[in-house]
């Protein structure tokens, strides 16, 4: 039944209510409240995987609210629908955001508000969470208090917008053929994409056939945003194709889901791309004939019925842990000297 997808956004109304005025009793219960015992939490990495509610806030949010003491979420995107194996599913985009007054992670705390992007999806039976898969863009933070230890992004770096039109909150009722329909052009773009290069050159993927010309491919920290079919192209599927070029050829190892709602489609899998490091390497380390597997979940926007935005998260940590190089090492050297302790910010008036 259609109505049980705008059911799903309102159950999980009450946990993004408590995260935008966050407090750690207030979250601990509408997490509790919306999940099942046994939910299964995948997080990006350092925290990786929780079973339970308690066990999950523990590992992600614990530190970060020492770390955020007035820790706010702000969701731009809340979709929902089924996937192509009929589980249901509701993804929020969005981003966390706080003055950042403590160190987290061994970023040292800048003082100043600090955002992270974050792209979280839901699984529901019976009307309760029963698996998450979410990333966070931890780079960005590191970006902002200048920590940033491996190479720079070929796109641009910025606080990425929500949806142009203002309408990511995805209102109900839910409109199973008008999801379907935008899902659909997702995977025959993606489809398309994988042509190139084993098929031909730039024109097998018909780039103009699904994507707004002045479409904007928001991409992760380490990447950036790439406007335009000419900026997605320079800035990410290049370099990426030049570092992987045998992507797409393991599709029968992973599992992602599709579903849509109204203009919006996401994806997410656990992880969805499989494809092995050589020829030109990727994010400035040198090829070395490595198979890796990527988590990148995705929302893509539909305008006159081509997309316009595509915000993308990819779990760089893990990929690079995976290639042999432990970020959060690198950024513990990179930033001996700089002060770790806690800052007072004065209240101005006094």
């Amino acid at each position: 039944m259609s109505y049980k997808h705008t059911q799903h956004k309102t159950l999980i109304e009450p946990l993004r209510a408590a995260m935008y005025n966050f407090s750690e009793t207030g979250v601990r219960q509408a997490l509790a409240a919306v999940t099942s015992p046994k939910a299964v939490f995948h997080l990006s990495h350092p925290f990786g995987d929780s079973i339970g509610s308690d066990a999950f806030y523990d590992a992600a949010y614990t530190d970060l609210l020492s770390a955020w003491p007035d820790l706010e979420r702000r969701d731009y995107i809340v979709m929902a629908g089924p996937d192509e194996f009929g589980s249901d599913w509701v993804g929020c985009g969005g981003y966390y955001t706080g003055v950042f007054t403590g160190p987290w992670l061994d970023i040292p705390p800048t003082g100043h508000q600090v955002t992270m992007r974050f792209h979280e999806f839901f699984r529901f039976e019976d009307n309760k969470i029963v698996e998450m898969q979410a990333l966070w863009d931890i780079p960005e933070v590191m970006m902002q208090a200048r920590a940033w230890p491996m190479a720079p992004s070929l796109g641009r770096e910025w606080h990425v917008p929500g949806p142009a039109t203002q309408d990511g909150l995805v209102p109900g009722p839910y409109d199973a053929s008008k999801g379907q329909t935008t899902c659909q052009h997702i995977i025959d773009m993606l489809e398309h994409l994988k042509k190139h290069p084993s098929e031909g050159g730039p024109d097998v993927m018909e780039m103009e056939r699904f994507w707004h010309p002045r479409m904007s491919w928001y991409g992760p920290s380490g990447i950036g945003t790439g406007r335009g079919i000419a900026g997605f192209r320079n800035w990410h599927q290049i370099p990426f194709l030049n570092g992987m070029p045998d992507r797409g050829k393991y599709v029968e190892d992973i599992t992602y889901h599709f579903f849509g709602d109204g203009e919006y489609a996401a994806v997410t899998g656990w992880p969805n791309m499989i494809q092995t490091v050589t020829h030109d390497g990727w994010l400035g380390i040198a090829p070395s004939d490595k198979k890796i597997t990527m988590r990148s979940l995705d929302f893509w926007r539909l305008e006159n019925g081509k997309i316009r935005e595509n915000w993308v998260l990819v779990d760089l940590l893990d990929a690079y842990l995976q290639l042999g190089v432990d970020v959060f090492a690198r950024l513990r050297e990179f930033n001996k000297a700089r002060n770790m302790g806690r800052i007072e910010i004065p209240d101005g008036m006094t």
